[in-house]
């Protein structure tokens, strides 16, 4: 079998944004996929189905029984043929141990390619705020292991507490005591600044500022954990003015649509200043359907952004809608149709199917054939309008939407670092009060925003009273809503 080839990938600190371009399309097309306990959740979401995903992680980063399993794993799927991406966690020559792993490669003479990740050393202090460099304060910095070696071997701190620049460590918290003793024992000021970036460039971060002489007595009162960095220096002085990443102030917004659309809404979260937390409640699948021929039909209904997607995808020839007339519900469905060169004829002021099939009848005759492009759990009654209307209305189901289930307890824990939970359909609001089997005693204290009056009516139904209901029904108009109250 001919060998398979290897892409050692840095996936950046925290932050899915900061995932490199050419991470990202190795991350599309590669057929297994091994990872460590500090990627962010959301690449995942770029691998294709059918890739083989391994998680070989590490509590203790200093391990060396995982890292031969590691290396032996790389080995054996690229010998099985397999395009492999080994994901680490910030940049994988920044102490990943990524020079372990090719060496075992190359004994096997493995091809193998190096895709370097933005390095935490660097990224965390900037989401803090804090620059490593900074003119006339400090003119280089210096990047160490927070570990000992296998054999007890330690720093030369005699020599590293006369260096001037910026001193970070990675991997420190658990040697924190022993790092600021020795500082202090070689002749580093007391009064030096330090500060603790805890889970730094995610929606969990904590900066914690203090100096030599108190560091250790503050990291124990707060409980710091790992993952976090420490930096010591000067530089850490500049915090108050340059931090631009603060979540203690931010919003946190629960993101529960399907996961393939919470990438917008997401986006448009950061930029109005929020902070998302995405835990999709449905997942939305699109089902193959036979729409060969519709010569037959005066007009077409769209009653979402979903159906014009798996529409488009599904028809042959775009020219035969040439003298379809074409309704949408909402701005946004809108939107998308417009993505595919085409206008719509009609959209009613309410954004609901039942209107659209009333507005068709201004364009369409008696009897006329009328096809309603909806999901599995739409409230569409093609009877009826046809009943009402005269006309022939048929539905054609092309995507499904699945409730996701989740535990009451890991829903519980996610709920405690939410100010606003947002619904954006009423099989969200539904998935959400299975999960939390009827119990809301955890949402008292959050906001409630929905998309409009059909998901609000759910949530009422369920004794949850609503904060924001959105202006356009929309996802973005629900966010300008959420923020106009803020400000």
């Amino acid at each position: 079998m001919e060998k398979g080839k290897a892409y050692i990938l840095g996936a950046g600190p925290g932050d899915f944004e900061l995932l490199t371009l050419k991470a990202k399309r190795i991350l599309e097309t590669a057929d297994c996929i091994i990872y460590d306990r500090l990627i962010n959740p959301k690449i995942l979401g770029l691998v294709k189905k059918e890739a083989e995903k391994i998680y070989l992680g590490k509590e203790n980063t200093e391990g060396g029984k995982i890292q031969e399993e590691i290396n032996r794993t790389l080995v054996q799927k690229c010998l099985e043929g397999k395009k492999v991406a080994r994901v680490k966690g910030g940049d994988s020559f920044v102490f990943g141990r990524g020079g372990e792993e090719i060496l075992a490669l190359a004994e096997q003479r493995i091809p193998f390619e190096i895709v370097p990740g933005i390095t935490s050393s660097i990224a965390v202090p900037t989401y803090a705020g804090i620059p490593v460099t900074h003119r006339n304060i400090a003119r280089s910095f210096h990047v160490f292991t927070g570990h000992t070696m296998e054999d007890g071997t330690w720093h030369d701190f005699e020599n590293i507490a006369k260096l001037e620049g910026s001193l970070i460590f990675l991997m420190g918290v658990k040697n924190l005591e022993r790092i600021v003793q020795d500082l202090l024992r070689y002749g580093k000021a007391p009064d030096t600044p330090v500060a603790i970036i805890e889970k730094g460039a995610t929606e969990h971060q904590k900066v914690h500022i203090g100096i030599l002489e108190n560091i250790v007595k503050l990291s124990k009162e707060r409980e710091v954990k790992a993952p976090a960095i420490i930096i010591i220096g000067e530089v850490v002085a500049l915090h108050p003015k340059l931090q631009w990443f603060e979540t203690k102030k931010a919003k946190k917004i629960l993101v529960t649509r399907d996961k393939k659309q919470a990438f917008e809404m997401s986006n448009y979260i950061r930029d109005k200043g929020g902070i998302p937390v995405e835990l999709p409640l449905i997942t939305i699948e699109e089902q193959e359907a036979n729409i060969a021929s519709l010569s037959k039909y005066s007009a077409i209904l769209f009653n979402s952004p979903n159906g014009v997607n798996a529409f488009f995808r599904h028809i042959k020839d775009i020219r035969s809608l040439s003298k379809i007339k074409i309704g949408v519900v909402g701005e946004k469905t809108k939107e998308v149709l417009e993505q595919y060169k085409l206008l719509a004829d009609f959209m009613p002021k309410e954004y609901l199917v039942d209107k659209l099939a009333e507005e068709a009848v201004q364009f369409t005759k008696e009897n006329e054939n009328i096809l309603i492009v909806t999901s599995d759990i739409s409230p569409c009654e093609p009877e009826i309008y046809s009943k009402l209307y005269q006309r022939n209305y048929e539905k054609i189901v092309l995507y499904h939407t699945q409730k996701r289930k989740l535990a009451k307890e890991d829903m519980i824990k996610r709920l405690e670092e939410i100010d606003i939970i947002t619904f954006l359909s009423s099989s969200t609001v539904e998935a959400f009060y299975e999960n939390m089997k009827g119990d809301l005693k955890s949402i008292q204290t959050k906001k409630i925003a929905s998309i409009g009056p059909m998901t609000t009516a759910s949530l009422q139904k369920l004794g949850i009273k609503v904060d924001y209901e959105a202006k356009n029904y929309t996802a973005k108009a629900l966010i300008d809503t959420i923020f106009e109250d803020f400000e």
